[in-house]
């Protein structure tokens, strides 16, 4: 059965993250649109989840945090639209048409998916700003492109996975084989291969386009991870959404090291029962790119164009929030190298295999 598609206000109270993407909410009075059909204030900024939805401890929810973060500190209104099971282009276009009808200002795009929908719908709303996530395939005089540098951080993912590996064998899941995925895939396996040459990396994606059930299906995660594990891989590394929470329980159960992606996953309570064998999370400052934007159009100074977030600005990274990875100096020493030679343009990071 398809979801319905949910466009609420939303409570700032942390314990939100862990609620069912398929929770209802009501709408504010104060979703009026302007005479014109066009936003005219950022009195109320909205975000239009990816695959999977808000409660995938990971993409989805590191752009929630960053509405969460302008909700409090700009003191604007929030509104979220959720995802449909197995929806197509016009579902996007009427979900992003009613966010901006409703005077919504930013209106973001989590993920690439929504590129075709904003091109139709943006210059129906010239006096709105539209944010899409992972996407430059799109521009427009209102349209914001919040791009990430992914192979810098799967870099350093693949100089630490090398580094603790007992077996010499890692793994890589994709959740959908397209060419940002691939970044994610180029780099983990250039950092893991310069780190040491003898390495093997393991890789597999668990759909093709148009299918995108790689990204929200924890069970396809799960399954291939324990496949790596069982080939010998005692760390794996997982860039499938909602998907790779199956990874990340398939290395746990086996007693082996995952790495997450997107947001810290070690701090993700949904996963708090795997933390132990999270060894590190590549981290895009998505929250961040969100909050951003919002800040921009709230002071009336839209930020448009592509906004580009590397390990020069702190916009992807590795996280170190698990005790027992800030205990390994010498993985961390290795990090730090690899970063520096990355931003001193040393090091020049593929973006595909």
């Amino acid at each position: 059965m398809r979801r319905i598609t949910r466009i609420a206000t939303v409570g700032i109270a942390s314990a939100a993250l862990a609620l069912s993407a398929t929770a209802c909410g009501g709408k504010k009075s104060s979703d009026t649109p302007a005479a014109d059909g066009t936003a005219k204030a950022a009195a109320s900024a909205a975000i239009a989840y990816d695959v999977g939805g808000r409660g995938d401890q990971s993409f989805n929810d590191a752009a929630y945090a960053g509405l969460e973060q302008a909700k409090k500190e700009l003191k604007v209104d929030g509104s979220e639209a959720e995802p449909t099971e197995g929806e197509g282009e016009a579902d996007k276009v009427q979900r992003l048409t009613e966010l901006a009808r409703k005077g919504n200002n930013p209106v973001i795009g989590v993920g690439f998916s929504y590129a075709p929908a904003i091109k139709k719908v943006a210059p129906k709303f010239p006096n709105t700003t539209f944010g899409i996530i992972d996407d430059t395939s799109v521009t427009g005089p209102n349209i914001a492109n919040l791009v990430f540098n992914e192979e810098q951080g799967s870099y350093l993912a693949g100089v630490a996975a090398a580094k603790v590996s007992k077996t010499g064998t890692v793994g890589f899941i994709g959740g959908v084989e397209v060419p940002l995925i691939k970044k994610f895939e180029a780099g983990f396996t250039q950092g893991v291969k310069d780190t040491n040459p003898n390495a093997k990396v393991l890789s597999h994606y668990l759909s093709q386009p148009p299918n995108f059930e790689g990204f929200s299906k924890p069970d396809l995660g799960k399954a291939t991870a324990n496949g790596f594990i069982d080939g010998g891989a005692d760390v794996v590394y997982a860039a499938a959404g909602l998907a790779g929470s199956g990874a990340i329980e398939a290395a746990a159960g086996k007693g082996k090291w995952a790495i997450g992606v997107d947001s810290d996953q070690y701090n993700q309570a949904g996963l708090a029962k795997y933390k132990e064998h999270i060894l590190t999370s590549v981290t895009k400052d998505v929250s961040d790119s969100v909050f951003n934007l919002v800040k921009s159009v709230k002071d009336g100074k839209p930020t448009v164009g592509e906004i580009r977030y590397g390990l020069d600005k702190d916009g992807v990274g590795l996280a170190d929030s698990n005790p027992e990875y800030k205990k390994m100096a010498d993985v961390i020493a290795a990090v730090e190298k690899a970063k520096a030679d990355i931003i001193a343009k040393k090091i020049t990071v593929k973006t595909a295999p």
